[in-house]
């Protein structure tokens, strides 16, 4: 079946200096296509300026007073490349021509007076060539997203099950550790004498403690990851208000808050569309992303949490962002935030687990966080949050197969944009 292309869609800028022939133009294809006219080059280029993302198509005559048609040309090809450029004269000066095809990258060149049949066949190849490499650009853009999502997919499963391996197998190693030094101290006072052995005694006690206090650590930092990037068994039903769920998340870190002197602004309204989501772990999720904002804070600094409803569909989506006033980060720093294995110069024994944990639930719940940031400025969490959860738990994968298949027609024939 031949394709069908929408020739309004987009519009088509004819630049002449000749009354006559603007009125004949817009007169003959103004039917089938939009169209809008200029009578000199300047106006034609400030036309392409304002209306750049509108222009598919750029048909301009060569002799005009002021600057040329291929001057025109050259400044499209600067402005908007994607744009059709054809050159319309009525001299047969062969340079022009030549100009116009290695300056203005033309798609055709049309003798004046032109013929409207003959023209119209090629305004049609114009608009579907703009229209066809359109297509295949956001083909390939989806194509490049699709990888990217089935990167992190295969991420996301990788440290789940590791994840889950480790903690068993740490949990066990320090049960080995613990029974040591419970031992240790009964162990010490038979081979030492009274003195040293309070003396000992009272080392082995502040030690004990200390080892227990980082042997709970790593289970809970474990567990978080774990309990996090662990998929919902059935969907869940609760319902969270999230200016409520932040206001709560606040109250029970403020004794840190407080001991670092942080000020925390709650703008999320009240009216926020309720989300659908698991309440303990969307509590931890704002708990872990504040916990890693007052660890890597000086004291002193503000956090803000604001949010906006985007969309008016069946689905509309939450976007939550969450501003500091810090020192900011590097973009090296930057591109691996929330990777679990890099080691933070402020705080090297979290490895980046908080926003891990926060990563596997905004993503189990058809989500995405990101972060941008800069040194001086501050850093700022950005969390796209659904109102419904996805409706199964291989409908988000479903629908990266999908795409990918799509795209994978003209994926071999299109190069990405640089």
């Amino acid at each position: 079946m031949e394709t069908q292309y929408d020739y309004r869609k987009f519009a088509i800028l004819y630049v002449d200096d000749e009354e006559k022939s603007l009125k004949g133009f817009a007169r003959a294809f103004g039917d089938e296509f939009r169209i809008y006219t200029a009578t000199n080059a300047k106006d034609g280029a400030r036309l392409i300026e304002e209306k750049k993302d509108e222009i598919a198509v750029l048909m301009t005559d060569q002799k005009m007073p002021g600057e040329s048609g291929n001057w025109l040309l050259q400044q499209t090809a600067r402005i908007q490349p994607r744009i059709v450029r054809i050159l319309a004269t009525a001299y047969t000066d062969f340079s022009d021509a030549v100009a116009a095809i290695n300056d203005g990258g033309i798609f055709h060149y049309v003798n004046k007076p032109w013929d409207p049949a003959h023209l119209e066949a090629q305004l049609r190849r114009a608009m579907e060539f703009f229209l066809t490499q359109r297509e295949n650009e956001q083909l390939a853009q989806e194509k490049l997203e699709v990888l990217r999502h089935l990167l992190v997919a295969d991420r996301l499963v990788s440290l789940g099950m590791l994840t889950a391996g480790l903690s068993h197998h740490i949990r066990n190693a320090l049960v080995t550790v613990k029974t040591f030094l419970d031992l240790a101290p009964s162990m010490m006072q038979e081979e030492k004498s009274e003195t040293t052995m309070i003396r000992n005694r009272e080392f082995w006690v502040d030690y004990h403690k200390s080892v227990l206090g980082q042997i709970e650590k790593i289970n809970n930092l474990l567990k978080d990851l774990w309990a996090a990037s662990e998929k919902p068994a059935t969907r869940t039903t609760e319902t969270v208000n999230l200016r409520t769920l932040v206001t709560e998340t606040v109250a029970a870190l403020q004794a840190a808050v407080t001991a670092k002197q942080i000020t925390i602004e709650n703008l999320l309204a009240e009216d926020l569309p309720a989300i659908t989501a698991e309440r303990a772990k969307f509590h931890r999720l704002f708990e872990l992303l504040l916990k890693e904002e007052l660890a890597s804070l000086p004291a002193g600094s503000k956090i803000t949490f604001t949010a906006q409803v985007l969309g008016d569909g069946a689905k509309p989506e939450i976007r939550v962002q969450i501003t500091d006033n810090g020192p900011g980060l590097s973009a090296e720093k930057l591109q691996c935030l929330f990777d679990p294995f890099m080691v933070r110069a402020d705080a090297p024994s979290e490895y980046g687990i908080h926003l891990m944990g926060c990563f596997f639930i905004v993503h189990h719940h058809g989500g995405r966080i990101e972060a941008t940031s800069e040194e001086g400025k501050g850093t700022t969490f950005t969390l796209h949050l659904p109102t419904l959860p996805p409706s199964s738990l291989t409908e988000l994968n479903q629908g990266i197969l999908q795409k990918s298949r799509l795209a994978e027609q003209v994926w071999g024939g299109v190069r990405p944009p640089s």
